[in-house]
């Protein structure tokens, strides 16, 4: 089974620690792949952001369909370009907020989202609502930490997140903290350890399902607004990218 996860910023040691994270919780067997656009933003931290990531998700989306991968992980907490990522693919496409906000509500009747920048924030409480999770996240708290701070060993990043979700547990009396940035990843085992509760890193919830639903021989349905894009002639920038 081989699995294109998706760093949609292009700083290539992010892209490492991710493809490192999702390499940690796939089966023996699977191959990971880990990839970045050719453009884009550094980093994923607003709504302008989001729209070149989404732009990002499809040209790796259609270079893996090429390449013939089984599924695609889109690793980046907005969740960037999922529907037409979905549309493009002919396997699943799974995003780490989706996946993460399922797992956790497997595990606790409640949850918080620990992010990065409070400005951010919204775009979580966004997808909450569009996935149906809003009986179930209790709130959503930034740190306030720039999202590259996490490849920083100097930002103090894993003392300055467990004091947020320290205070997210008290205050939302929830059971269980979803970490909101793939580049929280690495912190997942030794926050849970410390907290004492389930702490869901998206990018192995997200690896995880996606090989689940590859092994069920399930894919993403073609029927309705998920089918296929019209084939049209894109202009300007956007040429390259004509569905066929």
């Amino acid at each position: 089974m081989k699995i294109r996860v998706i760093n949609p910023n292009t700083t290539a040691t992010m892209t490492a620690s991710i493809g490192a994270a999702a390499r940690a919780a796939a089966a023996p067997g699977t191959l990971i792949e880990p990839v970045q656009p050719s453009f884009g933003a550094p980093s994923i931290e607003g709504h302008h952001d989001d729209v070149w990531a989404a732009a990002g998700v499809a040209e790796q989306v259609r270079a893996g369909e090429a390449a013939g991968v089984d599924a695609h992980v889109i690793a980046c907490f907005g969740d960037p370009g999922l529907h037409a990522a979905r549309e493009l693919a002919t396997g699943p496409v799974v995003g780490i907020a989706e996946a993460a906000f399922h797992v956790a509500s497997l595990l606790a009747t409640g949850f918080s989202v620990v992010t990065t920048l409070t400005r951010t924030c919204v775009i979580a409480e966004h997808l909450v609502l569009q996935y149906g999770f809003e009986r179930r996240c209790r709130g959503i708290h930034g740190t306030d930490m720039a999202v590259l701070e996490l490849d920083d060993p100097d930002s103090q990043a894993w003392a300055r997140i467990l004091r947020c979700a320290e205070q997210a547990l008290a205050q939302d009396r929830s059971g269980a903290i979803v970490l909101g940035c793939a580049g929280m990843a690495g912190l997942c085992q030794s926050l849970q350890q410390r907290l004492g509760v389930p702490v869901i890193d998206g990018v192995a919830a997200a690896v995880k399902l996606a090989e689940s639903l590859v092994s069920l021989g399930l894919s993403t349905s073609k029927r309705g607004d998920y089918a296929p894009p019209l084939a049209k002639s894109y202009t300007g920038l956007a040429a390259p990218y004509s569905p066929r």
